[in-house]
């Protein structure tokens, strides 16, 4: 959520990023008349209760000098009655406030292109695209031949976007994020499981939920939603807290499973498992002061490039353009993997710098000197599984059908290659 303060002095800045976005900014002027209501009222109030405050001086001189007061504590009942009615009228205006205010995105950076997808902006371009001397497959297919992906009875028990995954596989899940949090509690990171489901209140505090709803899980007659991310949890564990400046920065590496409806995305990646409605995720997240926001996310982005430098995974940097991203961020980069059946990139993971845009929404501050500021978070999938191995099998397969595994998970995985059975 943004600062109330920026529609009173610079409604102009907001309403430039909504522009950039391609987003109205007819919704800035509303949150700035509700605003101005709202200072009405108040000021409405505040009027009444001197004036409430001057009649019960006079009550109380009135019985001194044992005088009728009748009259006059009529007019107190009045003002207690028209004060009342104020206060309502206060409350519901700033609740229609904050309610518009909650749905307006983070203000764009300077140095995100604006425009659609077709404005990202490739940063940087690492490692050596394979080639190979015989037909390449993509993952679905090489997976359904070793006989360790099953998307077919998964189909008919669940629906589609659902997988059963087998032997090897399972293994090579497991070992990917073993090697990712090791890396991550290596960097000092505070490894967390967290829940997987949250109350509305704590993740409208992490995004907004009007137009992330659709792609989330409700559990039905309950408060509680399947999280689409561990960044939302993680984004909550400090919910309505104020830290310690000293304690800052706090960086927590985040193990879940994440739920998405994939809404929109029906003609999409329908084979295998790059696009499904359950993934594994090792995320990181981190709570900073606002003016170490920019350090941490060339930290998280460099912890992400090191997980896929070891991968051997040639991946591209893109900054993603002000159509494409989020409404949270100020700024996404995302990292995107060589997929050799498609003969293009495809995301793996994304870092993005949200200032005080969730602080604000879940009421997390930090104190120093006795002042008190909303900290900054900020967030990057590390890593997400079952794409890591959709990318993997794919660089990796053999010409006999076999999959080679990346060196680095040797240890973790028990094996260096995954062969027919």
């Amino acid at each position: 959520m943004l600062d109330i303060e920026l529609f009173r002095k610079s409604p102009d800045v907001v309403k430039a990023s909504q522009q950039k976005r391609g987003l109205s900014t007819e919704i800035v002027d509303e949150v700035t008349r509700l605003d101005e209501k709202w200072r009405e009222y108040l000021q409405e109030a505040e009027k009444l209760k001197h004036e409430r405050n001057i009649v019960s001086e006079n009550i109380n001189k009135l019985k001194k000098a044992g005088k009728p007061a009748d009259a006059e504590i009529k007019k107190t009942k009045q003002f207690v009655d028209e004060l009342k009615k104020v206060d309502e009228q206060a409350n519901t205006t700033k609740m229609m406030r904050d309610k518009v205010l909650m749905e307006i995105p983070n203000i764009v950076d300077k140095s995100v292109p604006v425009g659609d997808a077709s404005k990202n902006k490739t940063i940087k371009t690492v490692g050596k695209i394979p080639k190979f001397k015989f037909k390449v497959q993509d993952h679905h297919d090489i997976g359904k031949k070793l006989g360790i992906i099953d998307t077919e009875r998964a189909a008919k028990v669940a629906g589609g976007r659902f997988y059963y995954l087998k032997g090897d596989l399972v293994r090579l899940n497991f070992a990917i994020i073993s090697f990712a949090l090791d890396l991550l509690r290596r960097k000092k990171f505070i490894l967390v499981q967290p829940p997987f489901m949250l109350r509305r209140s704590a993740l409208e505090g992490a995004v907004t939920l009007g137009a992330f709803e659709e792609m989330i899980y409700k559990i039905q007659d309950e408060d509680l939603y399947l999280i689409g991310t561990a960044e939302h949890a993680l984004n909550a564990y400090y919910k309505d807290e104020v830290l310690d400046a000293k304690a800052l920065p706090i960086r927590f590496a985040g193990i879940s499973t994440s739920f998405r409806k994939e809404a929109g995305t029906a003609s999409k990646d329908l084979k295998g498992i790059f696009r499904v409605h359950q993934f594994e995720k090792v995320e990181q997240f981190v709570f900073c002061k606002p003016e170490n926001a920019w350090r941490e996310f060339d930290f998280l982005l460099k912890n992400l490039e090191d997980i896929f430098k070891a991968l051997q995974i040639p991946y591209r940097l893109v900054i993603l353009a002000t159509g494409d991203m989020g409404r949270v961020p100020v700024k996404t980069i995302d990292l995107e993997g060589w997929f050799p059946s498609q003969n293009t990139y495809r995301e793996l993971a994304s870092c993005s710098n949200c200032t005080s845009y969730q602080a604000r929404r879940s009421d997390i501050k930090f104190t120093e000197k006795g002042k008190y500021e909303f900290v900054h978070t900020l967030n990057n999938t590390a890593i997400a599984t079952e794409r890591a191995m959709a990318c993997i099998m794919e660089n990796f397969q053999q010409k006999d059908g076999s999959i080679k595994i990346p060196k680095v998970l040797w240890k973790y995985a028990g094996f260096k290659e995954i062969k027919r059975a």
